[in-house]
């Protein structure tokens, strides 16, 4: 089978009894950075030498197949540098493949930058959407933003410390300068760090630079009365636009929380 690991985000202390004894018999293990994975396995008190094999994005689509193979007849672990593997980090498409030809995958539980930041950051937790690393650049980055603009559900973002000021700028444009929001920084270790304001406001606060593994949790779109004539209005702009009526009025039910049926039937009696 496949084993999926989870590893240490930072306390070496989170690492579970269950992890280290998969360590300690495994034959084979696939790891992100192997000099990072052989490292732990020191640190950990490891005395087993596994077998490591380089898995990461450079590589995994050429090397999923073999894996997957070998998993058929041994256990194969995969770990990332941190967290879960699969979750922003390589894995994936040999999960796939592997579900795909029938070979068992199962996952050991462990630490999760998601969930943790999403925990302290003082945000409702009822529902959100992971969204990984906003796009580099800034034109993508903007346009992603301002698709998620109205997103009711907490939104949760990793991002690297050298892009952390312009993505919450970015995301302040978008969401408006006021979002709740919370930066979580270097997650179980020494200098961890929860800084919670306005958008704008971290924003700036991040301006000066700032250090660590980044995890950004972002509040969802505050709820918005909107009156049954001005969602027929967007729907005939949308129409105007281009779109069909049925997809204008489904579009605009979602946003609004109106009934689709009930826009369709005022869009088509105002026709004549």
């Amino acid at each position: 089978m496949i084993l999926l690991a989870a590893t240490p985000i930072g306390n070496l202390g989170d690492a579970s009894a269950r992890l280290r004894s998969t360590f300690e018999e495994a034959t084979v293990v696939a790891a992100e950075d192997t000099r990072h994975t052989a490292q732990l396995l020191r640190l950990l008190g490891i005395e087993n030498r596994p077998e490591l094999i380089a898995l990461h994005d450079h590589n995994e689509h050429a090397r999923a197949a073999a894996l997957v193979e070998r998993a058929a007849t041994e256990d194969i672990v995969l770990v990332s540098d941190a967290g879960m593997p699969t979750v922003s980090d390589p894995g994936f498409r040999v999960v796939q493949l592997a579900a795909e030809r029938g070979v068992v995958v199962t996952a050991i539980p462990g630490p999760s930058a998601m969930i943790t930041a999403l925990a302290v950051a003082g945000l409702p937790t009822d529902r959100f959407a992971f969204e990984g690393f906003l796009p580099r650049k800034s034109g993508e980055r903007s346009r992603a933003v301002r698709s998620l603009a109205a997103e009711r559900r907490t939104l949760v973002f990793f991002e690297a410390p050298t892009r952390l000021a312009s993505s919450l700028s970015d995301l302040a444009d978008g969401f408006g300068d006021e979002r709740p929001a919370a930066v979580c920084r270097e997650l179980t270790k020494l200098h961890e760090e929860v800084r919670r304001g306005g958008l704008r406001e971290l924003a700036e606060w991040a301006a000066d630079g700032v250090r660590g593994e980044i995890v950004i949790v972002v509040g969802g779109a505050p709820e918005v009365a909107v009156s049954p004539e001005s969602a027929l209005a967007e729907v005939q702009q949308r129409v105007q636009a281009g779109e069909r009526l049925k997809d204008a009025t489904r579009a605009v039910a979602e946003s609004t929380g109106l009934s689709a049926r009930d826009l369709y039937a005022a869009a088509l009696a105002d026709r004549g």
